[in-house]
């Protein structure tokens, strides 16, 4: 039985050295595009929720409207994005004053689509190259993508305390 057991530790071992897809490694790129995806899906899936003539609530007077948050996501994200250096073309500026929810999602979604173009015109070496970011300063690329992914959470959280208080339950947060 122990050499059983010892030959199939010493197999296991050597199917991690070998790079064997079942025991495949995670990476800093790898790991930020996947973050990226499940940002946008998270993300659009919670402004669809909101129906629209709710677009332009606002939990009191001071505060950014539902729509002026999704807003804000894509312009935080194409600005930061395009931070990054890559050579994808930025999307056209993002309309701060657009009301309609189909505009709004849109920008939002856009946004995601060009951090998706970006993100795979580096590799996880290059990833970590360091850039000049707004508000960061020198900073990995990977780290202004990762301060991109808390930011989206942030307006998140937000978000869906805006849904609850028009008696939505946010999509996150539905169980079937």
């Amino acid at each position: 039985m122990k050499h059983v057991v010892r030959s199939f530790a010493l197999a296991a071992f050597a199917l991690a050295l070998s790079g064997s897809t079942a025991f495949a490694q995670a990476t800093i790129h790898g790991d930020l595009l996947k973050d990226w995806a499940n940002q946008k899906d998270m993300l659009v899936k919670i402004a669809n929720a909101m129906p629209e003539d709710k677009f332009g609530f606002k939990p009191t007077p001071a505060q950014r409207s539902f729509g002026e948050q999704v807003l804000h996501i894509a312009q935080v994200n194409d600005m930061l994005v395009g931070a990054v250096g890559g050579k994808t073309p930025a999307p056209p500026a993002v309309n701060m004053k657009a009301t309609g929810k189909a505009e709004i999602v849109k920008a939002m979604s856009d946004s995601f689509d060009y951090g998706t173009k970006v993100i795979n015109e580096f590799n996880n070496t290059t990833i970590q190259e360091t850039v000049q970011a707004p508000f960061m300063g020198a900073s990995t690329r990977a780290r202004v993508l990762f301060f991109l992914n808390s930011h989206t959470q942030d307006i998140y959280g937000q978000m869906a305390v805006y849904l609850r208080l028009n008696g939505i339950v946010p999509p996150a947060s539905q169980r079937p």
